[in-house]
């Protein structure tokens, strides 16, 4: 999909609401000088054309006895099982990533696991009876950092450029 037209107040809103989700819109209608109600309908249209996808609040999975937390490279019998494969990923909850890629594998996803021996479990009795002629699987031992892209500072450069 091609780049989306913002105007300021986009931006702007943006800017407030990616670095505090939780900002109350009336606030946001403060520091941008506008109506409360402006604010209601720029989110409205930001959620319309598909700039913003909601909001949520992130669950840590270590905290919820999720420990494992590993990447797994997945190469398919036949290919033309993408999209089964996909819609059965979807249904194991410990699958929380999907991509399709170029490179040594067919697709890659991200997956929580209560441990190692857990993890096993999943590669052998839930991920290997989809149809994989191979796995590879990296285990992260910490994530150094995790963030949203960064677009504010992205479209901060655009209007400089």
């Amino acid at each position: 999909m091609a780049n989306q037209k913002l105007d300021r107040l986009d931006k702007q809103i943006l800017k407030l609401i990616s670095a505090d989700a939780r900002i109350p819109f009336l606030e946001v209608a403060r520091i941008c000088e506008v109506s409360g109600a402006a604010i209601h309908q720029r989110i409205q249209k930001l959620t319309n054309m598909g700039v913003l996808k909601g909001s949520q609040f992130i669950i840590d999975p270590e905290k919820v006895g999720y420990e494992t937390c590993a990447y797994i490279g997945l190469n398919l019998k036949n290919p033309e099982d993408f999209d089964r494969v996909v819609e059965e990923l979807k249904d194991l909850p410990e699958v929380t990533e999907c991509h399709y890629t170029t490179g040594n594998f067919d697709m890659f996803i991200k997956i929580y696991a209560k441990n190692n021996h857990h993890l096993l479990d999943i590669i052998h009795d839930k991920l290997q009876p989809l149809g994989l002629s191979s796995s590879q699987t990296l285990i992260s031992f910490h994530s150094a950092f995790e963030r949203q892209l960064p677009v504010m500072a992205m479209l901060d450069s655009e209007e400089n450029s």
